[in-house]
């Protein structure tokens, strides 16, 4: 499914948002070969968290016609038990969605574990007997499949995250993560300086209130935080969601461009 979606996108972008039932059909039926039906690739994409809906015959990337301020955004961290996620587990999700500019629901959990590194626990302060009665990992993934439901996946250094839930959900047999995602790393580094850009460091520069760092559901607000600081200095040729998340992985050239073309 992975490769369906990136190519439906690119089309998407290639033609202003939408595409005509036979465009649709024609990347179907290259990338998927477990279903014929069309309608049922329609639903798993829908389920998987691709901004995707239909309107009669044409089938519209939500993220092309709704502007960034309005959004959806599924704010997100996760605690492992290590970084690998064919060896190591979630321990801990922390997300918040962020509809039109305000936190409407929060997720967090700890996911049950029965091997906890002492190096994490000194990292994280967690526990062995907090993973112990608490959501399984397939409860834990199922629960987070719900909450983000098709908003945008965003983290702190994002593409470490949505590994390892992509992996996660594979795992499980929970499908993979269709959900656009954006790194506020990327977005930071193209809105505003700063000699660094891990979140210990702009939680302190920034002066962002936390509970404690290295929780999930504390650093998934300190991302919300570094996402609004960048939110703010956004240049105005970025209006919609797509535009946003084209923005967050543009060079130098492709944004002066853009400047230039204004």
């Amino acid at each position: 499914m992975q490769k369906v979606f990136e190519e439906l996108t690119v089309a998407f972008r290639k033609n202003s948002g939408l595409l005509d039932e036979e465009q649709y059909q024609k990347i179907v039926d290259e990338h998927t070969t477990l279903f014929e039906d069309s309608d049922i690739i329609f639903i798993l994409l829908q389920a998987s968290g691709y901004p995707i809906s239909q309107d009669g015959d044409k089938y519209l990337l939500n993220t092309y016609f709704t502007p960034s301020t309005n959004q959806r955004y599924c704010i997100i961290d996760i605690e492992t038990n290590g970084s690998k996620p064919d060896t190591s587990q979630v321990i801990e999700i922390g997300a918040v969605i962020v509809e039109n500019g305000k936190i409407i629901d929060e997720f967090e959990t700890f996911v049950k574990c029965a091997f906890l590194p002492e190096y994490i626990s000194r990292i994280t302060g967690i526990e062995p007997t907090d993973l112990v009665d608490v959501p399984s990992r397939k409860e834990a993934l199922i629960a987070l499949r719900h909450f983000m439901g098709d908003a945008i996946f965003v983290a702190h250094n994002a593409d470490f995250d949505y590994g390892f839930l992509n992996a996660s959900f594979d795992r499980f047999g929970l499908g993979h993560i269709g959900n656009p995602k954006l790194c506020t790393i990327e977005l930071a580094k193209r809105t505003f300086e700063s000699e660094r850009y891990g979140l210990a460091y702009l939680i302190e520069t920034l002066n962002i209130e936390t509970a404690t760092h290295h929780r999930a559901f504390s650093d998934a607000i300190c991302a919300l935080r570094v996402m609004e600081k960048s939110m703010e200095m956004l240049p105005k040729y970025v209006r919609s969601t797509d535009e946003l998340l084209r923005f967050a992985v543009s060079s130098r050239k492709d944004r002066r461009i853009q400047k230039e073309s204004l």
